[in-house]
């Protein structure tokens, strides 16, 4: 893993390729792993990017007192961008909806297309039952750990209120340990997610923030999950009809977590996208 210093502290990812930069995004308590099905089917003459973002399962806490609330985040991507000096960068985003707002805060500069798989989009943020189940247990003392350690147990993991609406196909043992792992044992992983979660949202605000990708005017792929019963099937629909240059194309069979479900056809999709 590389790393890079960014002034919330400093950043891990997976850099693979070169080319035109294509940066791949994870959600809550996922890092970089969840396109390891995808990345080997993807296009050569292209540069991977793969930053393992402060949601939970990163391995290097950020700086005590870096703003890790929702807006801090997308400033963490933006930052994360300027850093490496990236141009052209073709952004792809699922599960976490928070770097969509990159152009309603005016911080898409470098950005010149988007792909978009299922994530939290207008509203729904924290999304579904599985944002619901949060929301508690952040209320709760000690209710946040204790669902991440439900994690690691598969029959649990398939409940709806964790991974079952997240993926079809069953989480590898390995993968969830590796996710959990972090949090489990770093306090300062904890401070940071924690932090994360107890960001105070607000509703409306947040369909204004999604609706500004209306002035993003590169092309964008919305690849979603019809399926899915988290990120709402309308939501897809309606992010390509406000993207001026949006292009609406679906997963069959997938939930949120299509890279994973249905890796060949993300890829095949995400391939053909970045060879137009």
């Amino acid at each position: 893993m590389r790393t890079v210093e960014v002034p919330a502290g400093v950043i891990e990812y997976q850099d693979e390729g070169s080319g035109p930069p294509v940066v791949l995004l994870h959600g809550l308590l996922m890092d970089h792993t969840v396109w390891d099905r995808v990345l080997p089917l993807l296009p050569g003459g292209f540069r991977y990017l793969r930053p393992v973002l402060p949601l939970g399962a990163h391995r290097r806490p950020m700086k005590p007192g870096a703003d890790l609330t929702l807006r801090g985040q997308v400033r963490l991507v933006a930052d994360f961008l300027d850093a490496l000096d990236l141009t052209d960068v073709t952004l792809v985003h699922s599960d976490w909806g928070g770097a969509l707002f990159l152009t309603a805060y005016g911080w898409d500069r470098r950005i010149a297309r988007q792909v978009i798989l299922p994530c939290e989009a207008f509203d729904n943020f924290p999304p579904g039952l599985p944002g619901k189940m949060l929301t508690v247990a952040i209320r709760v003392p000690g209710g946040l750990s204790l669902a991440v350690r439900q994690m690691r147990i598969a029959a649990l993991r398939r409940l709806p209120m964790m991974f079952g609406q997240m993926a079809r196909r069953p989480l590898p043992d390995a993968l969830a340990r590796r996710w959990t792992e972090p949090f489990l044992r770093n306090p300062g992983v904890r401070r940071d997610v924690t932090a994360y979660c107890r960001g105070r949202l607000d509703k409306r605000q947040l369909i204004r923030d999604t609706e500004a990708l209306r002035g993003f005017t590169g092309e964008a792929l919305v690849l979603w999950s019809p399926d899915n019963r988290v990120m709402p099937p309308g939501h897809g629909r309606r992010l390509a009809a406000l993207l001026p240059a949006g292009r609406y194309a679906e997963v069959p069979g997938a939930y949120v977590l299509s890279m994973l479900d249905e890796p060949e056809a993300v890829a095949r999709e995400i391939g053909a996208f970045l060879s137009r």
